[in-house]
């Protein structure tokens, strides 16, 4: 069973294509993201056949699912080994220095397979795409002190560079035709085809922070956030924007910066935190994120003025918390919200995550502060 101070961390694309009505995420006790007790999980949507997995990988941690194939029983996942330096060094120096290992996890059977483990570049990579076909991937590769952008074969071989030597680039997603890459290079939006002969920037201006993409599902638009970073450091609050992938047009679609970006959440001996992304519904009908309801503060504040060492960098600071947010529906046409959950001060909601047919959405709560 999950401990009740465990926190649930839906995971991208919550719900297994080709599993029935199952879906995956993280389950972690005290300790936080890169410890021994996280697990991933899966349960189905009516709440039983709730299972934590155990691969059997000694000194392997950090596990989570990047991908899945169009098999429905095949996912990509990603671990970490576990690291002495950990306890001693800061995050920045340990992390990019880690090593992955990235697999193929047939869930009827259990079996793992390891991939992308010939001609390593560094100790560090994610995965971030299957690409047409099924035998090309994207992944990032941390080299000196960069998370640059890679094609390369399932098995590591064939490796293409999509970005430069100096740039840091997080948040890929493919487009549905698989023909193209959104990311964000140096927090700007760009476009790259996959044989990285063509690249455009669909959006970035000095001193705000453009963060994730995710593709419409007819391909016309990029959704991502932007953060004020002058006057939010903490990365806290961002607004929704979308931009067409020639950067020919770009719309905000909230303002006030309204979506929780950095989420930061739980107890004080077991804090979590991490990117809230708005997910596009796999129909185009819809884009979920977690709405800030008016006036809300979390109760973990961060120390813009204390070196990060941790990228958590809080302290605990429940009396001053206020509010809370709410997963809504945003129609990207019209500009109108549903709300899908809560909406009362003291509730945080977020991770929103469509089910395959758009029909459910999967989300984490967090109702309390104290434990």
């Amino acid at each position: 069973m999950i401990a009740r101070r465990s926190f649930l961390q839906a995971t991208l694309a919550a719900a297994a294509p080709g599993m029935g009505r199952t879906f995956l995420f993280r389950a972690r006790g005290a300790g936080g993201f890169l410890n021994p007790e996280g697990k991933l999980a899966r349960m189905r949507t009516d709440g039983g056949g709730r299972e934590i997995l155990d691969f059997h990988m000694p000194n392997q941690i950090g596990w989570g699912v990047y991908a899945f194939f169009r098999d429905g029983r095949r996912a990509i996942l990603l671990s970490i080994e576990m690291n002495p330096d950990w306890k001693t060094k800061s995050f920045y120096e340990y992390y990019s220095r880690s090593r992955t290992h990235i697999w193929i996890w047939d869930m009827p059977t259990g079996k793992l397979t390891e991939i992308a483990d010939k001609q390593r570049l560094a100790p560090f990579y994610a995965p971030c795409a299957l690409l047409p076909g099924e035998d090309r991937l994207a992944a990032t590769v941390s080299v000196e002190g960069k998370e640059r952008l890679y094609i390369m074969d399932l098995d590591g071989t064939h490796v293409q560079a999509i970005s430069g030597p100096n740039e840091y680039v997080y948040g890929v997603s493919a487009s549905p035709d698989g023909k193209r890459l959104a990311f964000h290079a140096n927090y700007r939006i760009e476009v790259a085809t996959v044989d990285g002969a063509r690249r455009t920037r669909v959006a970035g201006h000095a001193g705000d922070i453009y963060f994730g993409t995710s593709w419409s599902p007819d391909g016309e638009w990029i959704l991502f956030q932007v953060c004020h970073q002058a006057r939010n450091p903490g990365h806290d609050w961002s607004d929704i924007w979308i931009g067409r992938p020639d950067g020919s047009e770009n719309r905000p679609l909230t303002k006030g910066q309204a979506a929780w970006f950095a989420t930061s959440y739980g107890a004080r001996d077991n804090p979590g935190g991490g990117s809230n992304m708005p997910r596009w519904a796999p129909d185009g009908s819809g884009i979920l994120y977690a709405r800030r309801l008016p006036g809300s503060k979390s109760p973990w504040e961060y120390q813009a003025v204390r070196p990060d060492t941790t990228h958590f960098n809080r302290d605990f600071k429940p009396e001053a918390a206020r509010g809370g947010t709410q997963i809504v529906m945003l129609d990207p046409k019209s500009g109108s919200e549903t709300g899908l959950s809560g909406g009362q001060a003291g509730q945080w909601d977020f991770r929103g995550e469509w089910s395959p047919d758009s029909r459910q959405i999967a989300f984490v709560t967090n109702t309390r502060i104290d434990e």
